[in-house]
């Protein structure tokens, strides 16, 4: 228990010095106090993306607002891929407003119109010695009106033609910023929200799923590749991952980025031994394709992939059976030898034969 606290107040440390930093460096550049503008700094200071490090690092004391909004657009952040619906939102309803405008003229030319033909039919009827040179310049005014009636409706199409294609336009930036929200800036993979989703809708029907594997994978021994070589070369063992375990699964199968280096995947009507067989596949294809070299060309062999496997059958909710492939996990860890445990009711952990 005393170990347990001590980790928790620890954890709890770090994450208060991590906020004072980003509050710190948001203050230095006086930016505005706003929750995405925490994500952003805070990406910037402790994520694993230097370019987006080297955008924010070289702003200007007092950024407009739109600049560090554009900045967290080109890197996907989630608080900033919401402003994309926001916007779209205000884009619908200004294209709505100026479409109701033009309609309104329209409209108004027509009644225009539609009087003064009433107006002439009246007087040729009560006044039925009207010449030949009054009768012509009624008509001129007619066809003068009604070719500004077509010319208001001309403009009322172009202006709703052209209102569709901004509607068009938005929804696709919307579609587009709605899936950059559930993907993984580095890997391209599936991220934690993604993976959330599909997981949830597993138990959406109420019922609990049947043979269904979930797998999560953690890279042995990544935290002290970032230390000792960098991120940059952390990042390249990242997407050489992903790489591989895109290979490793089949188009209806599912995987996803859940942590720095961490894998969650998802088979469908398979069991234990299916589920076995599987992660062993993947481990031996990560194992013979994750050769991690430096920069000056050394080759420092291969990196390790455990494993732990959970099987939904008894799981009486997503966060159960996350549990559970957490706890066979963490039982993997503790043996290299032995990479894979299979998750038991009442037994932490089983290795996998």
């Amino acid at each position: 228990m005393g170990h347990r606290n001590e980790g928790t107040a620890s954890a709890e440390n770090e994450a208060t010095d991590r906020l004072q930093r980003v509050t710190q460096a948001m203050a230095r550049l006086k930016v505005d106090a706003l929750p995405r503008n925490y994500e952003l700094f805070h990406e910037a200071l402790f994520g694993h993306d230097p370019a987006l490090a080297r955008d924010v690092t070289s702003l200007a004391p007092n950024p407009p607002q739109h600049v560090l909004d554009r900045i967290g657009l080109a890197y996907r952040l989630t608080g900033h891929c919401g402003l994309i619906e926001e916007k779209s939102c205000v884009e619908a309803a200004r294209v709505l407003s100026g479409a109701a405008e033009e309609m309104s003229a329209a409209i108004r030319e027509k009644q225009t119109f539609v009087g003064a033909m009433e107006t002439l039919l009246r007087a040729i009827r009560e006044d039925r010695d009207r010449g030949v040179e009054d009768l012509l310049t009624d008509v001129d005014f007619l066809q003068s009106s009604a070719a500004e009636l077509l010319r208001s409706e001309s403009r009322a199409e172009q202006a709703l033609k052209a209102g569709l294609d901004r509607l068009d336009a938005a929804e696709r930036a919307t579609r587009a910023a709605k899936a950059a929200i559930l993907r993984d800036r580095l890997t391209g993979l599936p991220n934690r929200i993604a993976f959330a989703n599909r997981l949830e809708s597993l138990y959406e029907s109420g019922a609990l799923p049947r043979g269904t594997a979930l797998l999560i994978a953690d890279i042995d021994g990544f935290a002290a590749v970032n230390r000792d070589y960098g991120t940059e070369a952390g990042n390249r063992i990242l997407k050489r991952l992903a790489a591989i375990l895109r290979k490793s699964i089949k188009k209806n199968d599912f995987v996803a980025r859940i942590g720095a280096d961490e894998f969650a995947f998802l088979f469908a009507d398979v069991d234990d031994a299916a589920a076995r067989t599987i992660a062993g596949r993947i481990h031996d294809s990560v194992e013979n394709g994750l050769v991690f070299a430096t920069a000056d060309g050394e080759d420092n062999g291969a990196l390790g992939l455990s494993i732990g496997i959970a099987l939904s059958d008894d799981a009486e909710s997503a966060q159960h059976l996350t549990a559970r492939a957490e706890q066979a996990l963490a039982a993997a860890k503790v043996d290299p030898r032995a990479p894979i445990a299979c998750f038991a009711p009442g037994v932490a952990g089983r290795r996998a034969a």
